[in-house]
């Protein structure tokens, strides 16, 4: 199995980098595991809508030239479905028996993700109706990645 997580812009904090290094290790033995980084649009100090939908239209054919052609694909957007880690790890065990060994993860940048990459997945995932930093919501995506992974084996894992 492939998983990867694509996302906007990169992530400078330590503690974030550690927290995804350390589920990235963990997630290596079960499937490959990959995060895929594009750039961010910069938007200048003062800047219209119109700026902000160039912006993420630009993001939007960068992320959408790095998912694969055959991968399931799931964008993280407010307006998804909500589910709990039980149901995200039965949800990842569908995708896998329908014949899928790819899944690709869609994070956007500050802004969200531009239409075009919602349209193109296959479920539209939200983790809550809150906004959360794209930096975090990374951890917490690998974190529920790793966790559906030890309920679908039946491994002990916090809950």
């Amino acid at each position: 199995m492939n998983i990867d997580v694509v996302c906007v812009g990169n992530i400078k904090d330590k503690y974030f980098t550690d927290a995804i290094k350390e589920y990235q290790k963990r997630l290596g033995s079960y499937a490959n595991f990959n995060i895929i980084e594009v750039d961010e649009y910069k938007l200048p100090n003062k800047y219209s809508q119109a700026q902000v939908e160039e912006g993420m239209e630009k993001e939007a054919d960068a992320i959408l030239s790095k998912i694969n052609d055959r991968a399931y694909v799931i964008p993280l957007c407010i307006e998804g479905k909500q589910m709990d880690s039980e149901n995200f790890a039965e949800k990842i065990e569908k995708i896998t028996v329908g014949g899928y060994s790819d899944i690709c993860f869609i994070i956007g940048g500050s802004n969200g993700l531009h239409n075009k990459v919602k349209t193109k997945g296959q479920l539209k995932l939200s983790f809550s109706k809150m906004t959360f930093p794209h930096q975090l919501m990374r951890v917490v995506l690998v974190e529920q990645i790793y966790r559906a992974f030890r309920i679908l084996r039946n491994e002990p894992y916090h809950k």
